[in-house]
């Protein structure tokens, strides 16, 4: 493989990797939250924002990560052959299928990216008696898809190798 694109695996898996190692503490911040919200719902006044805020800060968890997940192998995978195949073949395979992800990727970025700026443009505001700016939200919410595909892109490239027997060092 050419030396760009082995560049481009070893810095956009470099960069998933820093980026899912720091969210993954991102679950301690929301279970603070909710047990903040607990707390504050028994023994004082209820805070209005817990349980969005909470909802947020799962989101990023989960949209940051992905890209994280994607990388480790860790994601849901259907396993009634896969298993048995050689690592040629499952690359192969793999080199197929991801163009699906790539698809689904491109939507929801498009999506993501349309909703992100009609957000900023008008200034939207979730629909809660809080009424945080939905902006913030979104912006994670591209920049987690984005990482996704990018990651996506850099295994693309590593299966594409294998399957050409010639895998990346």
């Amino acid at each position: 493989m050419p030396q760009a694109l082995q560049t481009y695996v070893r810095v956009v898996d470099a960069f998933n990797r820093r980026v899912g190692r720091i969210v993954m503490y991102g679950v301690f911040i929301m279970m603070g939250i909710l047990l903040y919200s607990s707390i504050s719902k028994t023994m004082f006044l209820p805070a209005s924002w817990t349980l969005e805020m909470a909802q947020f800060v799962m989101a990023g968890y989960y949209l940051l990560g992905g890209a994280y997940s994607l990388q480790l192998d860790s994601h849901v995978r259907m396993d009634l052959l896969y298993g048995r195949w050689s690592p040629k073949t499952k690359a192969m395979i793999d080199v197929i299928t991801i163009m699906m992800l790539f698809v689904y990727l491109f939507f929801l970025l498009w999506g993501g990216v349309s909703s992100t700026t009609y957000a900023l443009e008008y200034g939207e505001t979730s629909y809660s008696s809080w009424s945080p700016y939905m902006a913030p939200v979104k912006i994670v919410m591209v920049i987690g898809i984005l990482l996704t595909f990018l990651q996506a892109t850099s295994i693309f490239i590593k299966d594409l190798a294998i399957a050409m027997g010639r895998p990346l060092a």
